[in-house]
């Protein structure tokens, strides 16, 4: 006589198998009973709406209610535009040259008042600079941030007033 070929461990596997197939067959059971129970959720249970002031509500909002009138002229869609008022706002600033190579025509300008650097071109100088001069710049954005223009080096008889 042969010996069986059902070995321990297959027992073991087709035990958990039938385990794993009963506990499913027991949640979904449980499914439907708590779907006839009225677990079920209607549609209009899972409607939200969206009040005046953009908050999600679970209530329908009051269609009697009196809307308000708003000036359409008063919506601006995009960027305002510049004024004068604006372009005074571009202050000189002050700094000290950190680095200027007169070879590659390159440099950077360090405010004092919160350490920033600044990148600055030799095409952005209205006068020649050097490393440690005081100078005057403007600050505006590039490509790989912001960079000095209108750069001007201070004498001692031009310097600004401290602030």
């Amino acid at each position: 006589m042969s010996k069986s070929r059902e070995t321990w461990n297959k027992k073991e596997m087709e035990t958990l198998r039938k385990k794993k197939k009963d506990e499913k067959a027991k949640r979904k059971l449980e499914k439907k009973a708590n779907a006839k129970e009225g677990g079920k959720k209607s549609f209009e249970d899972m409607i939200a709406y969206v009040d005046e002031n953009g908050m999600i509500t679970s209530k329908a909002p009051d269609l009697n209610q009196k809307k308000k009138q708003i000036d359409l002229e008063s919506i601006e869609i995009s960027t305002p535009r510049k004024t004068e008022e604006d372009n005074e706002a571009e202050v000189m600033r002050t700094g000290k040259v950190a680095f200027f190579n007169t070879a590659k025509g390159y440099g950077f300008i360090k405010d004092p008042l919160n350490n920033e650097s600044f990148f600055v071109h030799m095409n952005d100088l209205l006068s020649a600079i050097k490393e440690n001069d005081t100078v005057t710049f403007k600050a505006e954005p590039s490509q790989r941030g912001m960079k000095a223009v209108e750069v001007k080096v201070v004498t001692p008889e031009s310097k600004p007033a401290a602030i």
